[in-house]
């Protein structure tokens, strides 16, 4: 059975994902890497749109609207007494050199740039990063320095994106990792309380294709961008109950049959 097919069942069949126990643990291996590649896919389309966005808005905004500044000494410098707050195309551009605007108060916010009397701070979704001006060392820049540098960056931006979505599913391959073997342990606390016999390199298996419906579901919420309470009990839960539907399937014997 293709991998497809394997994830088609693994979402509604606990008696197919029994029968994948008995497969090799390299093809089970790779089916994790394919369903993490899957579930982060909303999350790396809507990062790299909102970071286009966000470089198109702010070069647009920092010509046209916002005053003449240098960041020297790690400071953020202009005439200005008063925030700036423009709206550009969904995103928020504040500019604030004197700390007047609290941060607490702009991480609440979606879709926007802070650039602040100490740091820069961009926030898409749940995406939060910020950066300190002291990073630039004794370098001053000035305005017309920014607008040089934005213009200069849609030539590697997308390099950038590459690499931080290679990170970002290295990462979560991990965790899908981590997650699995926790499962397929209290997985084989489950057979033995009801008296079955199952190794551990068997119930690792039955647990990696066990994820697939709530994955698939947290895939959905996230290309819908809609938040989930307690979406991480919500998660185990889900994963868990198929796990037992699983086991359920699984007659009882002394042997499994030989690994194949």
């Amino acid at each position: 059975m293709n991998i497809i097919k394997q994830f088609i069942r693994s979402i509604y069949s606990p008696k197919d994902i029994a029968t994948f126990r008995q497969q090799g643990i390299g093809k089970t291996i790779g089916y994790v890497f394919f369903l993490t590649f899957l579930s982060i896919i909303p999350t790396i389309f809507f990062l790299s749109t909102s970071v286009f966005n966000g470089v198109q808005s702010m070069e647009s905004t920092i010509t046209d609207d916002l005053p003449e500044f240098e960041i020297a000494n790690g400071t953020l410098q202009a005439n200005e007494t008063a925030p700036i707050t423009v709206e550009n195309d969904g995103v928020t551009i504040i500019f604030d050199s004197n700390n007047i605007v609290k941060k607490d108060e702009i991480l609440q916010t979606n879709d926007t740039i802070a650039i602040l009397q100490d740091e820069l701070v961009f926030i898409s979704g749940n995406n939060q990063q910020s950066y300190s001006y002291s990073m630039l060392g004794d370098v001053n820049i000035d305005k017309s320095t920014v607008i040089e540098l934005i213009q200069a960056a849609d030539s590697w931006l997308i390099i950038l994106i590459s690499i931080v979505a290679i990170v970002l599913y290295l990462f979560s391959v991990a965790m899908r990792l981590i997650e699995i073997s926790i499962i397929a342990l209290l997985g084989i606390m489950i057979v033995r309380i009801v008296q079955k016999t199952l190794p551990y390199r068997y119930m690792w298996r039955i647990a990696a294709y066990s994820i697939t419906l709530s994955t698939v579901f947290f895939i959905i919420m996230d290309t819908l961008q809609t938040v989930v309470p307690n979406g991480a009990l919500i998660n185990w839960l889900i994963s868990l109950i198929i796990l037992m539907l699983a086991i359920k399937e699984i007659p009882h014997q002394k042997k499994e049959i030989p690994e194949q």
